[in-house]
């Protein structure tokens, strides 16, 4: 399968707690943080939630 590299690049300060909740379940901690993940449909749910949140790059 392919995998995705997933970059926090905006602050989780002021997000409903669902937003912060998949970020967490992402993996990702601090800004710039990364995590290689693979790319399945859940992974790809969580990231079309917090979309707006995360740069996603092919890895």
């Amino acid at each position: 399968m392919a995998k995705v590299k997933i970059t926090l690049v905006r602050s989780l300060i002021g997000r409903p707690g669902d937003q912060r909740s998949t970020v967490r379940a992402l993996g990702l901690g601090k800004l710039n943080s990364s995590v290689i993940k693979e790319d399945s449909p859940a992974v790809a749910g969580m990231i079309k939630k917090v979309a707006h949140l995360v740069k996603v790059e092919k890895a």
